[in-house]
């Protein structure tokens, strides 16, 4: 594995003002990418709903469901740590010191009101409206729509430029302000 140059992982939301617009696929497609170049990635995904990653009736469904606070499942090849929140609240900071120290970058989907870093993915038939206007930690716009705005734009099908823009954000990302890069750039909002 690589020496990592910083003590903390870049962090990058990927959102969008509604569902269906493409914040998976658009994840599924640059995390290949973003391994092709040597970065170790990984992922938070939001659920609106209620969801469970275990088998009913298994082990580990059994002894979380006993009230296990955690329930740690794993082999040779994989490992899932199930936290039940207590108090129904959710903190992202919390959930990302829980993620690898060799993770490079660490995505996010969802969470369009969080105050990281985010690249919002926009569908003219889909979403309701452009976030970016409303929002100045959106770093990014990605869309089938080419409108001419301030922050770095990309075709959505243009995969190579993305990644390329995420590991570019990445090696300017630093431990004091994850926005000095951009507020450098002309014209940033």
């Amino acid at each position: 594995m690589k020496k990592k140059i910083n003590k903390s992982p870049c962090v990058i939301g990927i959102c969008a003002a509604n569902s269906g617009s493409g914040k998976t696929t658009l994840i599924e497609k640059i995390v290949p990418q973003l391994i092709k170049k040597g970065l170790v990635v990984s992922v938070i995904k939001h659920a609106h709903h209620k969801f469970d990653i275990d088998t009913p009736g298994k082990d580990s469904f059994r002894i979380r469901e006993s009230g296990a606070y955690q329930t740690l499942i794993f082999n040779d090849h994989r490992s899932a740590l199930i936290t039940e929140n207590v108090k129904d609240t959710f903190n992202v900071d919390e959930v990302i010191t829980q993620i690898s120290s060799d993770t490079d970058i660490i995505l996010i989907e969802g969470l369009k009101n969080m105050s990281f870093p985010k690249i919002e993915v926009h569908r003219k038939e889909i979403s309701k409206e452009i976030l970016f206007k409303k929002d100045s930690t959106i770093i990014a716009f990605i869309s089938d729509l080419l409108i001419d705005i301030k922050i770095p734009s990309f075709d959505i099908n243009d995969i190579n430029s993305i990644v390329n823009f995420i590991v570019e954000y990445k090696n300017s990302f630093g431990d004091d302000d994850p926005f000095d890069y951009f507020r450098t750039c002309e014209g940033y909002i």
